[in-house]
């Protein structure tokens, strides 16, 4: 269970399990309670946490896990929304002085981080992917997070080119951390269980950071993911996508002008800022296995197959040609591919912001 929002499930009652203490666990809100304490033992074990590390647990609950992480390292800051699970905590961990655990009540969406090497993280699903991108921005960058996710979520991070999760979250995610599978975990260790498994996977943010300008980058995998398995080709023959690239071309090249040459790049650091409400709209991935992808090029054409191509057109299907990214699809190009066609588009002074 973890502190962050907390979702209502519309015209239902709010479902609770007692908890032998007599708190109740309500599956609305995401509070979810590991129960196997094997379980606990090898997440523990898996975060291979130091004895000098500063440990940072998200939705601690009853405390089963806290324990174990007092035990493994000199310091745990635990941030809980439940007032009643903060009270529990208290209880349970009287006679812990605060220089060894600090219990923070509030939403960790709002919540101001303190410094941390490692965070170890059981969380509510809906709120995964703005919490992996707080943490992705909290500064200075820590060792690493082992967060328990819901399974689907947590496969599409982890995911490779050609993997049918692979998305633009997928992506995202890798510019700037690795990830790793550590273990699946069934809805029976919970309490109460959730409808669906869960997995636990390692983030571990990349030192140093890939430079991007961030805002460009979401707007170039926003074109290439929305129709992840046609061509690349295909995509930027779409008549609105190359008029919005034709549209940046100009307002670049007028800036140019007008600041003699000015270097546009001046800013160009990572912003982890724009992924704070980052929801992965898979939806927006349209899944085109089994459409002609011939048929489908002329009809994303919009009648321009007919007339003479522009000279900006052609401009940016030389981009395509020139790194031999025409025939390829976005659900199979690496994280390197991605950033090469990007500095390739850059590099004739094509922009996507």
């Amino acid at each position: 269970m973890a502190g962050g929002k907390m979702k209502k499930e519309k015209g239902k009652p709010s479902q609770h399990t007692p908890y032998q203490g007599g708190i109740s666990f309500h599956k609305s809100k995401g509070q979810h309670i590991l129960k196997n304490p094997l379980l606990v033992d090898s997440i523990v074990q898996k975060s291979g946490i130091k004895t000098t590390d500063v440990v940072l647990e998200i939705g601690p609950g009853t405390g089963n896990l806290t324990k174990k992480l007092l035990d493994a390292g000199k310091k745990v800051i635990a941030v809980e929304i439940d007032s009643r699970m903060v009270l529990e905590l208290h209880k349970r961990f009287q006679g812990v002085p605060s220089s060894r655990l600090t219990v923070i009540q509030g939403d960790v969406l709002k919540t101001e981080l303190p410094y941390f090497d490692i965070c170890v993280a059981n969380i509510p699903y809906q709120i995964s992917s703005p919490l992996t991108f707080k943490l992705l921005n909290h500064q200075p960058s820590f060792r690493c997070a082992i967060i328990m996710y819901q399974r689907e979520f947590a496969m599409r991070l982890v995911a490779l080119p050609g993997d049918k999760l692979y998305c633009r979250l997928t992506v995202n995610t890798q510019l700037h951390a690795r990830i790793s599978h550590l273990l699946k975990v069934g809805r029976n260790n919970f309490r109460p269980p959730p409808k669906v498994d869960s997995s636990v996977v390692r983030i571990e943010p990349r030192k140093p950071r890939i430079e991007v300008n961030q805002k460009e980058w979401d707007g170039f995998l926003r074109i290439c993911f929305n129709r992840k398995n046609k061509t690349l080709g295909a995509i930027f023959r779409q008549k609105n996508v190359i008029s919005m690239l034709e549209k940046n071309y100009k307002t670049v090249q007028a800036l140019k002008i007008s600041q003699e040459g000015l270097l546009m790049e001046a800013d160009n650091k990572v912003d982890f800022s724009n992924f704070a409400d980052f929801v992965d709209d898979q939806e927006m991935e349209v899944d085109d296995d089994g459409v002609d992808d011939d048929e489908d090029e002329m009809e994303l054409e919009d009648g321009v197959a007919n007339g003479a191509q522009s000279e900006f057109k052609n401009k940016v299907l030389g981009v395509l040609k020139e790194g031999d990214f025409e025939e390829k699809r976005s659900s199979k190009l690496s994280l390197q591919e991605f950033l090469y066609l990007l500095s390739l588009f850059n590099k004739t002074g094509i922009h996507f912001t």
